[in-house]
């Protein structure tokens, strides 16, 4: 490690320069690129009390003579978790442009919205090149990562542009956000902690939106500052953020917490390719009544006894399937094959021609193998038996003639347009 890293310390305190240039030593090697002057260009905000590294918040105090330094050890964790990330650069996710839909009000004490950033950058006349040439102070990182030097950029009949970039470079930007979230959260409650002792903590949300449109919800002012009133209607600890919906319905399911709306989505491919992450162990078993129940607040999905496509897919593919999954040799034992992958043909809409596939992917040998093809309605009946089993509380309040507090007439299926990769749930 060069000398002015190490003569910049005090009591395990550095200086922003002397961590800007420990981050791009300690990542020269990494697969992910990463940019010097993390902690000291935009769009770090090392006053703010934190600076963004790969999927980590590192405190950033004000020492005396009111210069701002970091923890080395913060710095080198996060480093340590960034050089441990694998990159396929050929494994991309669509990044944008993707059209407009209605949002939620944004939060602007968390600055990093990645997606939005890049795009705007993108968008400006001339393109990512001028942005790279502007002076010094505009953005040319993300939470320390040079996402300039990963960008595919795809144009569709010499006209439409499309921006991807890896998958682990989204999972490593989804995590910062969410990282940052977290540590304005946490920040907030403790400043309210010391601020008031006694100040109310979030109410338990009693499906006071039950059967409601998020398209309306959605438009009407103040439902932010509303939803963050509750507490998460599944971990029913954390503060709600954002109001989780059905994309295929439309209707409100219940206010979330960052962790418990992150934690359902699979790891994105393409509208009906979605790979089956490990997360879903706890969503199919251990947290399960938790999470049917949470689904069938939508009256559209209880009232077919079903689940949204995706998650029909992911369910079908991660339980009914988890017999024919081969596996291989291990340390300790056996493990399973590769990668889950699940796609779709049609929608539920045209049930007969809906039909998913389930295959393996990044098998050790080599082989991309598909497991099984099941209909759509076949996957649904067994979704049927299976909730009866597992979850009976929840599969007795589900069903056609369990329309007490239904609407009416359901609403048809909606199209979601608030990115075509989260767009799914």
């Amino acid at each position: 490690m060069s000398e002015r890293v190490m003569s910049g310390s005090v009591d395990g305190l550095i200086t922003l320069e002397a961590a800007d240039a420990l981050w791009a030593d300690l990542t020269a090697d990494s697969a992910v690129p990463t940019a010097s002057g993390a902690f000291t260009c935009s769009p770090a905000h090392a006053r703010m009390g934190y600076v963004l590294l790969g999927g980590h918040a590192v405190t950033t105090v004000s020492a005396s003579g009111g210069q701002w330094s970091v923890l080395e050890v913060e710095v080198r964790r996060a480093a340590a978790a960034l050089n441990s990330v694998g990159m396929d650069r050929r494994d991309l996710v669509r990044i944008g442009p993707f059209r407009g839909a209605p949002r939620l009000e944004c939060d602007e004490e968390t600055p990093l919205r990645w997606r939005q950033r890049i795009a705007g950058e993108l968008q400006e006349p001339g393109g990512p090149g001028l942005a790279a040439r502007r002076a010094a102070g505009r953005p040319y990182h993300l939470a320390g990562i040079d996402w300039r030097q990963m960008l595919v950029e795809q144009t569709r009949d010499r006209t439409q542009r499309t921006w991807w970039l890896p998958r682990a470079v989204v999972r490593l930007l989804d995590a910062a956000e969410h990282a940052e979230t977290q540590w304005v959260q946490t920040t907030r409650t403790r400043q309210a902690g010391a601020a008031a002792a006694g100040a109310p903590a979030p109410r338990p949300y009693n499906e006071e939106l039950r059967g409601q449109l998020y398209s309306v919800l959605s438009r009407k002012p103040g439902t932010a500052r509303k939803v963050a009133g509750w507490a998460c209607a599944v971990c029913r600890t954390a503060p709600a953020a954002v109001l989780d919906h059905c994309h295929e319905h439309g209707y409100v399911r219940a206010p979330l917490c960052q962790s418990c709306n992150t934690q359902e989505r699979p790891d994105h491919l393409y509208s009906n390719d979605i790979r089956v992450a490990n997360h879903y162990t706890r969503l199919f078993h251990t947290d399960t009544d938790d999470w049917l129940r949470h689904w069938h607040r939508c009256p559209g999905c209880r009232a077919r006894t079903t689940l949204p496509l995706p998650h029909l897919a992911a369910w079908t593919a991660h339980i009914a399937c988890r017999s024919l999954r081969p596996t291989h040799r291990a340390p300790r034992g056996r493990k399973p094959c590769g990668v889950l992958r699940v796609s779709w043909t049609g929608s539920q809409n045209t049930p007969r021609s809906c039909l998913i596939t389930v295959a393996v992917d990044c098998c050790p040998s080599g082989e991309h193998r598909v497991l099984a093809q099941v209909s759509y309605r076949e996957a649904a009946e067994r979704f049927r038996v299976w909730l009866a089993e597992t979850a009976p509380a929840v599969a007795a309040a589900a069903g056609p003639d369990r329309l007490d507090g239904l609407p009416a007439q359901l609403r048809p299926v909606i199209a979601d347009t608030d990115g075509e990769g989260l767009a799914l749930f």
